[in-house]
């Protein structure tokens, strides 16, 4: 019989089984698919990444990065499977997803202390669990818990960008480079395709009358015991034609920004340039950076072949739109990610309303650890507020009812420095930040007894 349950083999349930299986503790993890698929992935892997391949910055002055350091320090597994199938993607950590999917699989199947179950979890178990299921969770799991919680879901729509064919795009057009020369290849780790005023502005105006997908049933009209209402957009991954209705710049100080590129034709800053980063090992596949979109395949060919360079785009994928599901947080879970009425019931990725990738693996991390500590006896832990995990966690346990979206890492989670004398020094302001957040970390795991093994992959 297992000592914990965990529902859910995406990133946050696959990191969550780890840390408690290290820990000594028989898991059982439960994926529905292959048997139940959920519409945005493709496989039967786990941990399959279904948006974006990169895991954000790996620069320790961005808070992604200082995310990815904390997670590196408390031994997260999953932190070393990107490593190890990263791509060259600048200050970026960009996987092969693949391979970073494969090599996930094979180490939680292989664990002695994991069992892999592939059936539907559709009832909250009354033993020891963790709810990692994610923002798909089965429509027969979301009312149940639902019904648990005594409360509604909240929701949002996200995207997801296309990827195209790399010997598709024009590099007679096209030029690789990294935003200021900050590449690990020569050459430039991203493929940029630069837009002149006119192309940008007859780009926007077909991005924004372009046909767009009409919404399924089940994404308009939320499941029984669901609030139903008007679908709102995640403002953290805006569908591109969305962001280009707010205004005619609005690309070009977003996803479209020219910020550190030069055009090697013309040796000048572009108006606009639309990136590809690249999303396999071999180098054939590439996705589109910021363009998550939910228009028609149709008008995805015809609008995006109007960016420079990707005249005769070939799509490996074209992108799409699907509703994301994720509980309010702040009235049912404490910082330990426990439940606040049961102690044994742990919740933990981004239905918590904790985004992105680092922040969902960091989150199953800590309800791995805390589950791991409950059952033996010894009190879950909270990590400090000073730190950015433990800053993500006091967010969406604290967060107002009036404003509570999910929330990525960043550095306006984390409680002010004293004194002033960073006010206006932005960059010294972050690295005083980094360095608070890893020493009170390091302090943090001495007095508390974690001590963490070298994570040895297959």
């Amino acid at each position: 019989m297992a000592d914990l349950i965990v529902i859910g083999g995406g990133l946050a349930g696959c990191e969550a089984a780890w840390q408690a299986a290290q820990r000594g503790l028989k898991v059982e993890l439960y994926e529905m698919r292959p048997h139940i698929t959920t519409g945005a992935h493709r496989g039967a892997l786990l941990a399959e990444l279904v948006c974006s391949n990169s895991l954000g910055s790996r620069l320790l002055d961005r808070a992604s990065g200082l995310l990815k350091e904390e997670l590196r320090r408390l031994g997260s597994l999953l932190l070393v499977c990107a490593e190890e199938s990263s791509l060259p993607a600048g200050g970026a950590l960009a996987v092969d997803r693949d391979v970073f999917a494969q090599r996930v699989t094979e180490m939680i199947e292989s664990h002695e202390n994991i069992r892999v179950i592939r059936q539907e979890v559709r009832q909250i178990p009354e033993s020891p669990t963790i709810v990692a299921s994610g923002p798909l969770t089965s429509s027969s799991l979301s009312q149940a818990i639902a019904q648990y919680i005594g409360d509604e879901h909240l929701y949002f729509f996200d995207a997801i960008a296309p990827v195209i064919y790399g010997e598709s795009i024009d590099l007679e057009v096209a030029f690789r480079a990294s935003r200021y020369q900050r590449g690990e290849q020569d050459a430039g780790d991203y493929i940029n395709c630069p837009f002149t005023r006119d192309e940008y502005y007859a780009f926007v105006q077909a991005l924004v009358s372009a046909e767009r997908i009409e919404l399924r049933e089940f994404e308009q009209v939320l499941q029984e015991g669901v609030r139903a209402g008007v679908s709102q957009y995640f403002e953290g991954c805006l569908p591109v034609e969305i962001l280009a209705q707010r205004g005619q710049e609005a690309l070009a100080f977003g996803p479209l920004r020219p910020v550190g590129l030069v055009d090697p034709r013309t040796g000048r800053r572009p108006y606009a340039v639309a990136q590809l980063r690249q999303d396999n090992l071999a180098g054939t596949l590439f996705n589109l950076v910021g363009f998550q979109t939910n228009l028609k395949f149709s008008e995805q060919q015809r609008v995006f072949r109007m960016i420079p360079g990707l005249e005769q785009a070939e799509f490996a994928r074209y992108g799409q739109m699907h509703r994301n599901t994720f509980i309010f947080s702040p009235a049912h879970l404490r910082p330990t990610l426990q439940h606040r009425r049961r102690d044994d019931l742990f919740f933990a990725g981004q239905i918590t309303g904790i985004e992105g990738y680092a922040g969902n693996i960091a989150s199953g991390l800590l309800a791995g650890l805390n589950a791991a500590r409950l059952l033996r006896g010894q009190p879950p832990l909270e990590l400090p507020t000073t730190t950015m995990l433990g800053a993500l966690c006091h967010y969406v346990t604290y967060a107002s009812a009036a404003d509570f979206q999910p929330m990525k890492a960043n550095f306006g989670l984390l409680p002010p420095l004293e004194g002033d004398s960073f006010a206006r020094d932005k960059r010294r302001r972050y690295q005083a930040y980094v360095q608070r957040a890893l020493n009170d970390l390091d302090q943090f795991m001495i007095s508390a007894g974690i001590y963490v093994r070298a994570v040895k992959t297959i």
